[in-house]
């Protein structure tokens, strides 16, 4: 979930309502209407087109034929997954998948996630263990722990927030534990805040904010600093399982993601672009 072409040595509210991009909530059923419902199958899929792939508002496709930074805005990548619900007991599992470029000797993410729902109150409650793997090159593998909730209303929208928190010994290769830096990731926490409000039928109007809090480790020993990301747009829902989303996606703190885009010569220094750079991203999902 970044990239490795930096200077000096140097990846969803729009998937869900709530930003989590995994398991769906299952449709509740009025008691006495539920033989005409249709039963949720326990097992769904979905298969995604974008046009760049980016994750908490930073480039997951970067590595150019060249070796150095890819800059053009149009990245696609193809993604898709499964989850499988345990009935109506809230234990939830899915794999979700998508093609990336900023690990040399992989070409895919591979996410495995586990966890359970529940209903408190007014809130939807989420809570469960994800792990970021990259075949080819494990560097990059991460584990997080992640709690939301969302609160929803049909008048104002549905609002949710989440906390990831790294309990893997690195956080996507930041703190370069397995190149020997004797420095860790874990603890490295993100905060997201995600709106979603259908304005019209099949219109849904979509905002998220998230905050990355690096672990001391990375702070204090690199030059990658604390962000703030942000993905604002919308979603067409076609109907039958397809849809369409169009988000400007991106994040604060460019200077401290620099990638370089062309080598410098002699006195001339190397040309370089932020991985965090706002992009307007296309997306067209299928779900079965």
């Amino acid at each position: 979930m970044k990239s490795f072409v930096f200077k000096a040595g140097m990846t969803g509210v729009f998937a869900t309502v709530s930003c989590l991009s995994f398991a769906q909530s299952v449709p509740g059923a009025v008691a006495d209407a539920a033989v005409n419902v249709p039963a949720t199958p326990p097992l769904t899929a979905n298969i995604s087109l974008t046009t760049n792939y980016k994750f908490r508002g930073q480039d997951q496709d970067t590595i150019g034929h060249n070796g150095l930074y890819k800059d053009k805005g149009l990245k696609p990548a193809i993604q898709g997954g499964f989850d499988y619900a345990f009935g109506d007991s809230g234990f939830y599992l899915g794999n979700w998948n998508s093609s990336v470029n900023w690990l040399t000797g992989n070409s895919i993410e591979m996410d495995f996630y586990g966890g359970y729902k529940f209903k408190a109150s007014v809130f939807d409650f989420d809570v469960g263990v994800l792990t970021y793997a990259y075949p080819g090159n494990s560097i990059g593998n991460t584990t997080e722990i992640y709690g939301a909730a969302t609160y929803a209303d049909e008048k104002i929208g549905a609002f949710t927030l989440k906390y990831s928190s790294t309990v893997s010994k690195d956080y996507f290769g930041y703190a370069g534990y397995k190149n020997g830096s004797g420095l860790k990731g874990t603890n490295t926490g993100y905060l997201n805040l995600s709106y979603a409000k259908e304005v019209i039928p099949h219109l849904t109007l979509k905002a998220a904010v998230g905050y990355t809090a690096l672990s001391s480790d990375i702070r204090h020993n690199t030059g990658y600093k604390n962000y703030v990301d942000y993905n604002l747009g919308a979603s067409w829902d076609f109907g039958g399982g397809l849809s369409l989303a169009g988000a400007v996606v991106g994040a604060n703190k460019k200077d401290a993601y620099l990638a370089v885009v062309k080598p410098g010569f002699g006195p001339i220094g190397a040309q370089t672009q932020s991985i965090n750079k706002a992009q307007f991203i296309a997306t067209l999902t299928k779900t079965f």
